[in-house]
């Protein structure tokens, strides 16, 4: 059992149409769609994080990405048992074309309206998202 909650980024990535990119997970998150991120690694900032995340999943490139929220996953570990804190992190400035560059841990990418995401949709991205709609830093 889990001795301590994990810490993972979430990268929230909004392009010139208002639209937001979200991946169709595949193994463990499966078949939730989510956000693109990770997990914290040793000495790594969040904003390294974000950058490193992206580009191993998306082949995307992220410029100044900024915390906007902090999510605490319950629901996850009320159902999973995997307790998990999500620092997201807002960017609308990116470079190269979306692939998926780990075809073994996502399936597909899309650009997605935020104000109707593709269900069945993973805790931390869908309350990072919603954090994004209402301007909210957490939600208690």
């Amino acid at each position: 059992m889990q001795k301590r909650p994990k810490v993972g980024v979430g990268v929230l990535i909004k392009n010139g149409e208002g639209k937001i990119l979200v991946g169709k997970r595949k193994g463990s998150h499966s078949p939730f769609y989510s956000i693109p991120g990770g997990h914290l690694e040793l000495g790594e900032s969040f904003e390294e994080a974000a950058i490193k995340e992206v580009k191993e999943e998306t082949g995307l490139y992220i410029f100044n990405p900024k915390v906007y929220s902090v999510v605490n996953n319950l629901e996850t570990f009320k159902t999973e048992k995997v307790h998990a804190v999500s620092i997201n992190l807002f960017v609308d400035r990116f470079e190269g074309q979306v692939e998926v560059m780990e075809p073994h841990k996502c399936e597909m990418w899309l650009w997605c309206d935020p104000y109707n995401l593709p269900q069945p949709h993973f805790e931390a991205s869908a309350l990072a998202v919603k954090a994004y709609l209402e301007k909210v830093f957490y939600f208690k």
